[in-house]
């Protein structure tokens, strides 16, 4: 049995849990999720918790997806509640980033700006020109986002010029060194 598996998911405050024909349905103030449960693996709501539960019979198929999809079902009711957020730095001489409406342009040293439309549920704030705050309810589409902006010009590990994680080390390297004979 998963010990992550076993551990019922709290249903905070605000928030609304439905679960019918292994649709699990997040509703709350930032947003509305939902997921398919897959085979094997069940559902209910009990006394403000959400307990999910395995079919026995298909332990080698429901056994290693248990612990999985109660964790994606606590991140559902965590992201509708309070959301998520993924902060990005922009380093380099002239680089910049704007937001007008949900699209954001990023100026990273190529000949043109990129302009990135972001999807829906997911919004970007830019504080400084140079910072990137990534919010939304679901916390892998919010993942995602941040990781494809950051595609766009990862660090280099000479300059650090690029767009990184705010909690992303670089670890930088020499140049090369002038010509010892």
């Amino acid at each position: 049995m998963s010990r992550v598996g076993k551990v019922p998911v709290k249903i905070l405050q605000g928030v609304k849990v439905d679960v019918k024909d292994s649709v699990v349905r997040v509703d709350g103030p930032k947003g509305r999720l939902s997921h398919t449960l897959p085979k094997g693996i069940m559902a209910k709501v009990e006394e403000g918790t959400v307990v999910l539960t395995r079919d026995d019979k298909l332990t080698a198929l429901a056994s290693p997806l248990h612990g999985l999809t109660r964790t994606l079902v606590h991140n559902m009711v965590h992201g509708v509640h309070t959301g998520f957020t993924k902060e990005l730095d922009v380093t380099g001489v002239g680089y910049r980033v704007a937001t007008k409406g949900n699209v954001l342009t990023l100026n990273i040293g190529y000949s043109h700006p990129i302009d990135y439309t972001l999807p829906q549920g997911i919004t970007a704030k830019v504080e400084n020109n140079t910072h990137i705050v990534v919010n939304g309810s679901d916390k892998i589409l919010v993942g995602m986002v941040a990781a494809k902006i950051r595609s766009f010009k990862p660090p280099e590990p000479y300059q650090g010029k690029g767009i990184k994680y705010m909690d992303e080390k670089i670890i930088r390297k020499q140049g090369k060194a002038a010509g010892a004979k």
